[in-house]
């Protein structure tokens, strides 16, 4: 992977513009798969796990042909 994995307490977006901040890079415990653990900035601010490749991977541009971030989720410098 050439970019940079999310750290603990880093703020990411995601490409439908909400904002998340990163808990922490979990394990699976049966696939031994990384899954990123992170938290909703808005709302009920709930906290979600997804699948460290899926996190990093590029928007869908045949779903969402529009959208102008490249990545499902990029961090917010």
């Amino acid at each position: 992977m050439d970019r940079e994995l999310p750290r603990p307490d880093e703020i990411w977006r995601h490409f439908k513009n909400k904002l998340y901040k990163i808990i922490a890079i979990a394990q699976h415990t049966e696939s031994d798969e990384q899954l990123v653990v992170y938290q909703a900035m808005y709302g009920s601010e709930g906290i979600y796990a997804r699948p460290l490749d899926m996190f990093m991977s590029e928007v869908d541009r045949e779903k969402y042909p529009d959208v102008e971030q490249k990545y499902r989720f990029e961090r917010i410098e």
